[in-house]
């Protein structure tokens, strides 16, 4: 007879032996000291911290602007939708929402999910059954979500080396001219913090007759023309066919969302199951979504606040010795290179010097590429940065398990 707990425990421990087992942390965010939090401990102790890892990238969840519009919105439409978007749950507001983020990206149309990780599975699963011949030519750091899309539509699909072009063309000259296919690649990678290579992506795409996904989770609103992203930056949403992106970070909401011409995203909103049998978004969060862009878009200093921070960052890293691993984008890996000392730092970061990192582990990143990802906001000030470069030096250099109560005091509330 099988032991079904016995298995499940199995697979529990050998992931907790390998240091990837994920532990969650109750922070209790208060909007009116973000990025400072509290927290409680198993015993009941409560502590002060500064999250260096949220995606809140500028803060915009805690904007009073943003709580206002779905304060209000939820006092009159309620909560939830009620629905689908197919019975009932289509409103004023998520039709408003679409539109912005269709004019955000330039172009004719959008389609919001309840998060980017179903728009991109939901997308990339249509396009198969869309394209029975398809090929997707997917980057070999493409996120979770674009991979389990591309499975999921049981088509073809081929992987290029890292922002590896000449990987990329070789590919696409093996094979022929008409057969429908599709690049698929990202326009920040998360954990690693690399940026695409976006122009040269259409310049090929182009050359070989083929369709262009990028996902800009990771830069929308921080890049761009009004936040729209990196392929704005670079002027080239024009040329891209399909944009993921998401409300969740840079615009602090939550939702997802693919921007497209009018015949695509109509017949993903038509074929795709994932939108078509999913609740929709409640009218609140849509509301604020919308107010999120708008704000963001006009306030220009909220994403030259972060960028300059990133230096400023970086310069403090630099003066303490603190090694990060260079890139072109807002995202500041520290490596760690192992599980277990990657949890051990992360620990004592949070429980002896108040800062709360979290572990990067398998399967987010290769076995070896373990880190910790620090992310500042425009909230974020030098007192913080200095602190945080202090807390990594000494955390770093110290292989402890047991931390005394002694240590812990200081960010005891």
């Amino acid at each position: 007879m099988t032991n079904y707990s016995q298995v499940f425990n199995q697979h529990l421990n050998r992931l907790k032996e390998a240091g990837n087992y994920r532990y969650f942390l109750d922070v209790e965010k208060n909007a009116a000291t973000f990025p400072k939090f509290s927290f409680t401990d198993a015993d009941g102790n409560r502590y002060s911290a500064t999250n260096w890892c949220s995606n809140d990238y500028l803060g915009m969840s805690t904007h009073k602007v943003v709580i206002n519009s779905a304060v209000d919105v939820a006092k009159t439409s309620g909560i939830g939708s009620g629905g689908t978007r197919n019975i009932s749950g289509t409103t004023v507001h998520h039709k408003a929402l679409e539109e912005t983020l269709a004019k955000l990206h330039n172009k004719d149309s959008a389609l919001i999910f309840s998060g980017a990780y179903l728009a991109n599975l939901t997308t990339l699963q249509t396009i198969g059954k869309i394209f029975p011949d398809i090929a997707f030519i997917s980057d070999q750091y493409n996120h979770a979500s674009l991979i389990e899309g591309m499975r999921a539509s049981r088509k073809d699909k081929f992987i290029f080396r890292h922002n590896d072009m000449e990987d990329l063309e070789y590919i696409l000259q093996s094979m022929p001219l008409d057969r429908p296919k599709m690049i698929v690649f990202e326009s920040v990678y998360s954990m690693i913090g690399s940026v695409g290579h976006i122009k040269e992506i259409v310049d090929l795409a182009k050359r070989y007759n083929a369709l262009t996904y990028i996902d800009e989770v990771h830069a929308v609103g921080l890049y761009g023309r009004r936040g729209a992203g990196k392929a704005s930056e670079l002027g080239l949403e024009g040329e891209i066919d399909i944009v993921n992106g998401t409300l969740a970070k840079g615009f602090g909401v939550i939702g997802g969302y693919i921007a497209a011409s009018k015949e695509i995203a109509d017949s993903i909103r038509s074929f795709g199951s994932g939108f078509i049998f999913t609740t929709s978004l409640p009218p609140s969060v849509c509301a604020a979504g919308v107010t999120s862009i708008n704000y963001s878009g006009n306030h220009d200093e909220l994403r030259q606040a972060l960028h300059q921070n990133v230096i400023k960052l970086r310069e403090i890293f630099k003066r303490y010795g603190v090694e990060y691993s260079h890139n072109p984008s807002h995202i500041t890996p520290i490596p760690m290179r192992d599980a277990l000392h990657c949890k051990e730092v992360a620990d004592r970061l949070l429980k002896v010097h108040g800062a709360y990192l979290q572990p990067v582990n398998y399967p987010t990143v290769p076995v070896g590429e373990e880190c910790l990802r620090v992310v500042v906001t425009p909230k974020h000030t030098q007192e913080d940065m200095i602190h945080l470069a202090k807390s990594l030096v000494e955390a770093t250099h110290t292989f402890v398990y047991d931390i005394s109560e002694e240590d812990s005091a200081e960010y005891a509330l």
